[in-house]
């Protein structure tokens, strides 16, 4: 059966439908740095270091100790000239979440009796920067409601002076102590010099936003700095933040449903839609409003244009009066309230808004790191971290290899199905496994009625687990048990059809699937 997620067409797969014997030399390298000189072979850990690794697997997937490390941040930065600063508007945030980063006694040899303060430090800058303290800004973490630890570096910009397009954000993290962590990139940003004000068109979709992606909304009085808004979600409830932005997915929603239903959809959005904004952490959404372009503190109702990145636009609920300005979206201080606009004497197209109800809307990125240290018997960096991005299944009868494709691959990782390992080849481009016969789940996997998900994680040589939201489900023949009292024995004619089936194929079918 197709996996739920095709490899990116960039990057051919190349199937594997059989195992090539490895030689005696071979199965005697034990260095990563061996196995790093020998690319495409396939490479499984010693048995008396998986007998060591298993343990810790089945601890790991059964406590979930996992930490993460998340990157939100815009999608484009405004260029600083001369010596003004454009701060990066949302500023880039970093949150950290999961068991995993709660000190326990022994582990942390700066960790002392009685010793308070935080047990992680930040440093955030842009990937060209020389790592000095002039180019960096320290992050403070704070402790959120929702047990997620939260910095936020509010300084940082691009001057006129780097030419480049586009950057990535760099975090360093050091625990207390002084030990490196590590050191995690952001998604990429494009360099803008200015929001356009031109029309925008669809054969240049750069700054264009589609459906269905991520954005900000920010409101700023009287173009102060000081006196930003971002609209977030506190307590169930939207907010306009000063300190703390949130994400939302923007949609389409489809005009001719009923209230209420609102079916996404495809497209970018243009001035004049219907679309829906709901929070990507909490899942609260605001009512179904029409998008407006702002311009001179006007909502021009006539303009069908594509937004683009850092526009100013308004949102106006649906329903208004005919011959009435409309009710837009506004924010009062910290509170997000509704604005009976008024009609413009001059120009039927136009309503009249105050300050509070223009929004600048920006695209968003995020990016997502896991891990476990509770394995690793080393002091060296969790960096970089295996990105999956999809699965792919080649091959049937006795033997099926799953190929991941994704980020930060090297030599030292194996594949690993709940506490089994899988036998694993290193490509430049991805990671190629041996998929283990589903008994090594279960004994009786014949007889079994519903199908087994197994987590797919990856671990590295030195005991570092990488967990991932992707599973491998197998799915078992349904046949009786040998015996089993209460069900009629099938015909010898459908037995020996059932085996040529399987015969044929693979002793099970195989389903691929991101866990939600």
């Amino acid at each position: 059966m197709d996996p739920a997620g095709a490899a990116d067409p960039s990057m051919p797969p190349n199937p594997l439908t059989h195992l090539s014997l490895r030689d005696r030399s071979e199965m005697q390298l034990q260095s990563e740095a061996d196995r790093r000189s020998l690319p495409g072979t396939w490479t499984r850990s010693s048995p008396e270091h998986t007998t060591i690794l298993r343990g810790g697997v089945r601890r790991c997937l059964q406590q979930q100790c996992e930490q993460t490390v998340q990157i939100v941040h815009a999608k484009v930065a405004q260029k600083s000239y001369g010596n003004e600063k454009r701060f990066f508007c949302p500023p880039p945030c970093v949150y950290l979440s999961g068991p995993g980063w709660r000190v326990k006694p022994g582990q942390d040899q700066a960790h002392q009796a009685g010793e308070t303060g935080p047990t992680v430090f930040g440093y955030m800058g842009l990937d060209s920067a020389s790592g000095s303290a002039a180019e960096t800004q320290k992050l403070n973490f704070e402790q959120q409601p929702d047990s997620r630890e939260f910095g936020c570096a509010k300084t940082l910009y691009i001057s006129d002076a780097d030419k480049r397009k586009h950057f990535r954000l760099v975090l360093r993290l050091v625990l207390r102590g002084g030990r490196e962590l590590g050191t995690f990139h952001s998604r990429l940003i494009k360099v803008i010099s200015k929001p356009s004000q031109k029309k925008q068109s669809l054969k240049n979709t750069d700054l264009c936003i589609s459906s269905g992606s991520k954005v900000s909304l920010f409101n700023r009085l009287r173009s102060q700095t000081v006196s930003t808004r971002y609209l977030s979600v506190e307590d169930g409830a939207f907010v306009a933040s000063a300190r703390q932005w949130a994400a939302f997915t923007l949609h389409l929603a489809d005009g001719h449903s009923s209230q209420g239903d609102f079916p996404p959809r495809e497209g970018y959005v243009r001035y004049g839609s219907l679309v829906q904004l709901v929070c990507t952490l909490t899942g609260i959404t605001l009512p179904p409003m029409i998008i407006r372009k702002v311009a001179k503190q006007c909502a021009l109702l006539d303009v069908d244009e594509p937004i683009s990145q850092l526009h100013k636009c308004a949102f106006q609920f649906p329903g208004s009066p005919p011959g009435g300005g409309g009710t837009y979206l506004c924010l009062a201080t910290e509170k997000v309230v509704q604005f009976q606009a008024s009609p413009c004497p001059k120009e039927a197209n136009r309503a009249l808004l105050n300050d509070s109800s223009c929004w600048t809307i920006i695209g968003t990125e995020s990016v997502e790191f896991s891990f476990s240290t509770s394995l690793a018997c080393t002091l060296e960096p969790v960096t970089p971290v295996p990105l999956i991005s999809t699965l792919e299944l080649s091959g049937g009868g006795d033997v099926a290899t799953l190929e991941l494709h994704g980020e930060n691959f090297h030599a030292g990782l194996k594949v690993w199905f709940g506490d089994v390992e899988a036998e694993t080849m290193y490509s430049p481009r991805s990671l190629v496994c041996v998929v283990p016969d589903v008994a090594a789940f279960c004994s009786d996997w014949r007889w079994l009625r519903a199908p087994i998900t197994i987590p797919v994680s990856l671990v590295r040589s030195d005991g570092l687990f990488y967990p991932s939201a992707f599973s491998f489900t197998y799915t078992p023949e349904y046949s009786a048990r040998p015996g089993h009292t209460g069900v009629p024995e099938p015909a010898t004619d459908a037995d020996a059809l059932l085996e040529s089936i399987h015969q044929e194929f693979t002793r099970t079918n195989f389903h691929l699937f991101i866990q939600t």
